[in-house]
């Protein structure tokens, strides 16, 4: 291909300049290879491009017909060249990140800052979604990386622990809980809850301890989102076993939280791609960030 438009570019100069010898000055080659490399594209076109004498060259109909698609061509390929080093260099493109909400709410805007800080023509788009669409969206090419918990096994993906989600119980501050350092999953199971929904991370791992402990609660409410389930506790509804991320993603500051004492209320977050997907430059770039701010993620969690 690049020899392709190296004649073309011969071509070009030559018909600019009215001679070889200028042309190939020009372009910082010897004569006798300009004079190859325009023959060459005569042939491969199949039309004769100039007339030559010992003294000139001039452009024949059919050189001079074909001056202005092959400029557009040449054009177009400088253009896609530009734009190519532009994204291996990080100075354009465009980068999907699948997250769930508690973590595009918590510590995920800090990494964005700082990303955007050092590479600001790279365009950022967030789908804040819950763990199983995540993985959708990351499978099916429509989002670079996700992160989030390791949900289902898809053997189309790989997943990276960066992570271990904290689960608290919130409630409100007159609550008798707020006498408990640490309460446990039996004390917790006495108090009506608000879940969050059906197939979310949350309430998978909630299930799971539950089970585990052979425990069964009272659900007074069912919401989709963790600001909805703060709203509820708020309300007096119920207690709400959510990650510790949750008071980015909803004002707690009238409410109480503490830690559950419960070895199974914990979840692995981290980074999810495709196994078969090389990362473009701007998500690769991403991810190197996020792998050296790992150590510092549980605080901002």
């Amino acid at each position: 291909m690049k020899q392709g438009f190296r004649h073309i570019r011969a071509f070009l100069q030559a018909a600019q300049s009215g001679s070889f010898t200028q042309a190939a000055t020009v372009l910082h080659v010897s004569q006798p290879a300009l004079t190859v490399q325009i023959r060459q594209l005569e042939e491969e076109l199949g039309v004769k491009l100039f007339d030559r004498d010992r003294r000139r060259v001039t452009l024949t109909p059919a050189g001079r017909n074909m001056i202005a698609p092959l400029q557009r061509i040449l054009d177009e390929f400088q253009g896609a060249v530009e734009q190519a080093h532009d994204l291996a260099g990080l100075q354009r493109g465009r980068l999907t990140i699948a997250a769930l909400p508690s973590i595009a709410a918590a510590w995920l805007p800090g990494l964005i800052r700082t990303f955007h800080a050092q590479h600001p023509g790279i365009e950022i788009r967030i789908a804040d979604v819950p763990a199983t669409r995540l993985q959708a969206l990351v499978r099916d090419e429509e989002a670079d990386l996700g992160l989030g918990p390791w949900v289902s096994r898809d053997r189309a993906l790989q997943f990276q622990a960066l992570l271990e989600d904290r689960m608290h119980v919130f409630f409100p501050a007159d609550h008798p809980l707020a006498a408990t350092r640490r309460p446990t999953l039996e004390k917790l199971a006495r108090y009506p809850h608000v879940l969050t929904g059906q197939g979310t991370s949350v309430r998978e791992v909630l299930h799971r301890a539950l089970e585990v402990a052979r425990l069964d609660v009272e659900v007074v409410c069912e919401v989709a989102y963790l600001s909805t389930a703060i709203g509820m506790v708020r309300a007096g509804l119920g207690v709400a076993i959510l990650p510790l991320s949750t008071v980015s993603a909803a004002p707690c500051t009238d409410l109480e939280h503490r830690p559950v004492a419960s070895t199974h209320l914990n979840r692995q977050l981290g980074l999810i791609t495709a196994k078969r997907k090389a990362p473009s430059p701007a998500a690769a770039a991403f991810i190197a960030a996020l792998i050296a701010a790992r150590g510092t993620l549980g605080n901002l969690a």
